[in-house]
């Protein structure tokens, strides 16, 4: 039971990186906003709560996925991130290796004239 929860959790990461660095591709946003974009592009599936999305965001930070800076806006202090070359080679790779994974479920759940050739 251990190895499936751990299985989970890497999974869950890994979605949320994927999903992260997804609406990041295209601008720099702060927490908050990723966070609306990331529960807006899944229609409401994930949604990614301070104490989760903060987290990851540090990690992703450290692996060199996304950069963040500091900026003032509306008189306040926001933290912005923006997806780095090698996160954009990241989402690259995880996106191949999901959509691989979904045909591969689909084709064992509703047979092989779903997978591709």
């Amino acid at each position: 039971m251990g190895d499936e929860s751990a299985d989970l959790q890497a999974l869950s990461r890994s979605i949320n990186t994927i999903l992260i660095l997804g609406v990041l591709k295209d601008e720099e946003k702060h927490g908050y906003q990723i966070a609306l974009d990331v529960a807006d592009v899944s229609s409401g599936l994930f949604e990614l709560r301070h104490g989760t999305l903060y987290p990851v965001l540090h990690r992703m930070e450290k692996q060199g996925w996304i950069s963040g800076r500091w900026q003032k806006q509306d008189g306040r202090r926001r933290r912005v991130y923006r997806i780095t070359a090698e996160g954009r080679r990241y989402l690259t790779g995880e996106a191949d290796r999901f959509e691989t994974l979904a045909e591969s479920v689909l084709a064992l759940v509703r047979g092989p004239r779903h997978a591709t050739p």
